[in-house]
C-alpha cells in the first residue's frame, strides 16, 4: 500500500511540474513513460520498514536479601550480594529462611525454622486422626450381609458328603451324657425314650439329634452334640474306673471341677459324660485316659490295636534270674497264654530300697500284669502304668491330676481319625 500511494504522489508531481491542460492530447502510453520515469529517478525515495522481531524474556534479578540492620551490613546489603555464604552453595539450588533471632535481628538459615516443622508435624497427626474417625463411622454403619441361600442341591450334597451321618440311638444318648451305652439300651428297653413324638424300644435305630426330636424321661436331647474330649489322668490309689452312680471313689469324681468350668469352655453345649479307655486296679496308679468318644475308646482299647503297655512293678523282697526267666515264659488267663514283650530289671536307686521291674505288654487282659508276677513266685508291693501306646505319662503330672491330649498326643496313641 506505501507503494502504491507513492506512485500516485509522483504521477500528481510529474503533471504538475509539465502544466498539463486538458487541451494537450495524451494516451495511455504517454502517462505510463511518465509513471516509469518518475519511479526510475534517483531523487525519489521510499521508506520501508520492517516490524523488529520480539525481544526474549530476559530473567528477572534476583533481590538483595537484607540480613541485618547493624551498621555493619548495610554496605553488604546496598551491593546485592548475600553474606556468610560458602562458595560450594552459589552453585547449588539455595532457599533461604529469614527468621527472626532471639536478639530481634532477621538471619539467614538453609533450613525451616522449627516452630513450622513442629506445625506440621501436627497437622499431618491430626488429617490422619480424622480419616481414622471417619473410616471407623464408616465402618459402624455397614450392614451385615445375610448369609446366601443354597440350593437343594447343594444342601442335598453337602449332607451326604459333609453331615454326621445318623448313628445308632444308643450311642447318641451315650454321646449326650444321658447314660452308659449299657444303661442306655435298659431306658429304650423300658419305653422311655422318644422319637419324633412315638415311642422307639429299638437301641439299633438310626436318629439324627439335628432332625429328630428326642425325648429321654421327659427330657428333650439337645441338638448339638458336646465336643469330643481326650484326657490324661495320673490314677491314685484306692479308685476304681467306673462312672456308676453308687461308687464314692471313682475317678470320675476328680473331673468334678472341669465339668463345673465346662460352660466357660463350650457355652451352649451339653455337658459331657466322661468314661475311661480300659479300667485300672484299684490298688493299680498310673496313666489311664478319659474321653467321650466311644469310637475312639473302642480302637484304643480293642486287642486288635496291639498297643503296648508298660508297667513299673515295685517287689517286695529280692528278684533272681529265675524270677524273670518265670515272667518272661508268661501264664494262662482264662484259657489263654500270655507272654510279656519284654522284663528288665531295673538299677537300685539310693532312694528305693526296694527292687524294680519294667514289664512291656500288649493284649492287657485282666490282672495280667500281677499275674505274671505272681507266677513267678515274687510278692508285688506296688504297680504303676507310666505308657500307652508311643504317649508316656507326663512326669510332671501330679496324682489326681489330668491334662488335655492334643492331636499329637491322639497320633501316638494310634488314633486315626
Amino acid at each position: 500500500m506505501a507503494v502504491i500511494a507513492a506512485a500516485v504522489a509522483a504521477v500528481t508531481s510529474a503533471f504538475t511540474s509539465l502544466h498539463l491542460t486538458r487541451a494537450t492530447p495524451y494516451t495511455r502510453h504517454h502517462i505510463r513513460t511518465f509513471i516509469t520515469s518518475s519511479l526510475s529517478s534517483s531523487s525519489t525515495k521510499f521508506n520501508i520498514t520492517f516490524a523488529p522481531p520480539k525481544p526474549k524474556p530476559k530473567p528477572k534479578p534476583e533481590p538483595a536479601i537484607p540480613i541485618n540492620h547493624n551498621s555493619e551490613s548495610d554496605s553488604d546489603s546496598d551491593s546485592g550480594s548475600v553474606p556468610n555464604l560458602d562458595a560450594e552453595l552459589a552453585d547449588q539450588i539455595y532457599i533461604p529462611w529469614i527468621v527472626r533471632d532471639e536478639k530481634g535481628n532477621l538471619t539467614l538459615q538453609s533450613t525451616p525454622p522449627a516452630r513450622l516443622l513442629h506445625e506440621m508435624a501436627n497437622a499431618s497427626t491430626s488429617k490422619k486422626k480424622k480419616k481414622g474417625k471417619e473410616v471407623s463411622s464408616k465402618a459402624s454403619t455397614v450392614v451385615p450381609t445375610p448369609e446366601p441361600k443354597h440350593s437343594k442341591a447343594a444342601r442335598r450334597f453337602y449332607n451326604e458328603n459333609f453331615r454326621d451321618p445318623p448313628q445308632r440311638l444308643s450311642k447318641i444318648l451315650a454321646a449326650a451324657g444321658v447314660a452308659s451305652r449299657r444303661s442306655s439300651e435298659e431306658l429304650i428297653f423300658q419305653g422311655r425314650v422318644t422319637v419324633n413324638g412315638s415311642v422307639c424300644k429299638t437301641p439299633q435305630t438310626k436318629v439324627d439329634p439335628a432332625r429328630d426330636v428326642i425325648y429321654v424321661n421327659g427330657n428333650r436331647l439337645p441338638k448339638k452334640l458336646p465336643s469330643k474330649v481326650y484326657l490324661a489322668l495320673n490314677k491314685p490309689k484306692g479308685y476304681i474306673c467306673s462312672s456308676g452312680e453308687k461308687e464314692t471313689k471313682s475317678v470320675m469324681s476328680l473331673f468334678d471341677d472341669f465339668i463345673k468350668s465346662w460352660d466357660k469352655r463350650y457355652p451352649g453345649q451339653p455337658k459331657p459324660r466322661l468314661f475311661t479307655v480300659g479300667r485300672l486296679d484299684v490298688a493299680t496308679t498310673g496313666l489311664i485316659i478319659v474321653t467321650n468318644d466311644g469310637e475312639f475308646a473302642h480302637q484304643i482299647s480293642h486287642p486288635s490295636s496291639n498297643l503296648s503297655k508298660e508297667y513299673i512293678a515295685t517287689i517286695d523282697g529280692e528278684v533272681h534270674k529265675r524270677h524273670l526267666i518265670a515272667i518272661s515264659e508268661g501264664t494262662i488267663i482264662d484259657g489263654v497264654h500270655c507272654t510279656p514283650d519284654n522284663v528288665e530289671l531295673l538299677p537300685g536307686q539310693p532312694d528305693l530300697a526296694r527292687p524294680r521291674l519294667r514289664i512291656v505288654v500288649h493284649e492287657g487282659r485282666n490282672h495280667e500284669v500281677r499275674e505274671l508276677v505272681k507266677n513267678a513266685g515274687l510278692q508285688l508291693r506296688s504297680l504303676k502304668r507310666i505308657r500307652i501306646g508311643g504317649f508316656r505319662l507326663p512326669a510332671d503330672l501330679a496324682l489326681s491330676k489330668h491334662v488335655e491330649l492334643n492331636q499329637a498326643n491322639l497320633k501316638a496313641l494310634g488314633w486315626k481319625s
